[in-house]
């Protein structure tokens, strides 16, 4: 471990890893880079967005049982949202990288490759190369750029540093090209992992997430939507990108203060049968549905999807289609494809059962991406008895999707509602449910009624008459206004 004092304001800044070359001062943010023995200041680099991640400088963990600590991160920023690098350094000297994305997390280290790869001009999403022997398909191709950083790092940086990578995925290995640097790009290799699965110490805990979430150190900032000033439900930092249930605006959530991107439009008026905001425990854990966004096929078909967060957890989706519901998730371990009618997760064989283009129609809440209406994605969805497999590509981007079907009654217990089906329940009518208390109240008390002796009778009558005429008038309201 190596310290220096802060050129800007003297705090001692601690180098643990003699890879790392750069350093942000937690006290001003002054970006040091250390140089033959110097410190040169570099200038203030931004503070980064506390987002929904529980990770934080200084969480340990073992990865394949060796030990090691988070030093540094890197908040990147691409045109529909944003994710985090951290700087992990070992027990025994050698460093790595956690990338954490929307609950999901992958470890990579630098590696050396004899093969010539393809220039980042040419790739696309389902682009496969060959590495080691191992076969990988395009998964993510982005141009970012570096918005902030924490801790320290093994190379010079700063807040606009452009950044251009590509993902690949074989299974569960993860291999990122990234071509930041030139047209020879640098590779790192690893493969996804659980959180749980690193035994992770010090995480930020789920209120520490919930108070500073969406929040610049030292600064709040109210969510109201910038475009009509309508509170806008949703999970601070756990998302990039809120549409006003209000006024439909597009807002960015994504920096210091929330910005409008488009202002809302006229759109019908669509119905959900979850509300944003309601909550229900899910194999044991607390999540709060964040979004939701009408979907539809060049067939007509359409569905609705719902978002829904849990303080550490990956997201979900819960979807409707037809009165039926269906679970989904995003794949960290991929299935094997044949590129054409079948594929497979272990012993599990997939058919191909449509080829699709799924559109947005209309959305509403919060995301973790920048979701707009008129968005589409081309879908090929595969069956296997009681599962789902849906790969989804964009011009960008390659996902796999498992779902599973939801009973009726799981989602009654989930949500505390009585009929999520989205069937209407015809209303009985006013005269049917005043018949319903009249019958019974008279035929107990026929027999006092009859003998009674003065104006009793009369007046039980009048009395049933207040009932029943009152149902009898708001039936034919209802039946004028429907």
């Amino acid at each position: 471990m190596q310290q220096v004092p802060c050129p800007s304001c003297g705090a001692s800044i601690e180098f643990k890893s003699t890879s790392s070359v750069l350093a942000v001062c937690e006290f001003c943010r002054t970006t040091v880079l250390k140089d033959a023995g110097s410190v040169v200041n570099l200038g203030k680099m931004s503070e980064v967005l506390e987002d929904y991640s529980p990770l934080q400088i200084g969480t340990a963990g073992r990865f394949e049982r060796r030990s090691f600590t988070l030093i540094g991160r890197l908040q990147l920023q691409y045109s529909d949202g944003f994710w985090n690098e951290w700087y992990v350094l070992f027990d025994d000297g050698s460093t790595g990288w956690l990338s954490d994305a929307s609950g999901q997390f992958v470890m990579t280290f630098q590696t050396e490759v004899t093969e010539q790869l393809p220039s980042f001009e040419r790739l696309v999403p389902t682009t496969r190369v060959i590495v080691s022997g191992h076969a990988f398909a395009a998964s993510d191709i982005r141009t970012a750029k570096c918005t902030a950083g924490q801790g320290e790092l093994p190379f010079k940086v700063g807040a606009g540093y452009p950044i251009r990578v590509a993902d690949f995925r074989g299974a569960d290995v993860f291999l990122t090209l990234d071509y930041s640097d030139g047209a020879s790009p640098r590779v790192y290799r690893g493969r996804a992992v659980e959180l749980p699965e690193l035994e992770p110490q010090l995480l930020r805990d789920p209120e520490t997430i919930k108070d500073s979430a969406g929040h610049f150190r030292g600064k709040v900032s109210a969510l109201n939507c910038p475009s009509c000033g309508a509170t806008v439900k949703c999970v601070l930092g756990a998302t990039v990108h809120i549409i006003c249930p209000s006024c439909h605006a597009a807002v960015d959530t994504a920096g210091e203060v929330a910005t409008v991107l488009a202002a809302g439009h006229a759109a019908a008026r669509v119905s959900f049968t979850l509300t944003l905001g309601a909550e229900a425990a899910i194999a044991g854990s607390r999540y709060t549905v964040l979004g939701a966004m009408r979907r539809s096929d060049n067939d007509g078909s359409a569905w609705s999807e719902y978002l829904l967060y849990s303080p550490g957890k990956p997201f979900i989706w819960l979807i409707e289609s037809d009165g039926e519901w269906q679970r989904a998730g995003v794949l960290d371990r991929w299935p094997s494809w044949d590129g054409a009618g079948h594929a497979s997760i272990g012993n599990i064989r997939f058919n191909k059962s449509s080829d699709y283009v799924a559109k947005v129609d209309f959305a509403v809440g919060s995301f973790n991406w920048r979701v707009k209406v008129g968005d589409a994605v081309r879908v090929t969805e595969f069956e296997a008895p009681g599962q789902r497999l849906a790969a989804e590509v964009t011009r960008e981007e390659l996902t796999w999707s498992l779902s599973l079907p939801v009973p009726p009654d799981q989602m009654q217990a989930w949500f505390g509602v009585g009929d999520v089906s989205n069937q209407a329940v015809a209303h009985p009518g006013y005269r049917t449910m005043a018949k319903r208390v009249l019958i019974p109240m008279l035929i107990v008390n026929a027999i006092p009624l009859l003998l009674a002796t003065g104006s009793t009778l009369g007046y039980s009558l009048l009395a049933a008459l207040a009932i029943y005429i009152p149902a009898y008038f708001l039936d034919a309201w209802e039946g004028r206004r429907s």
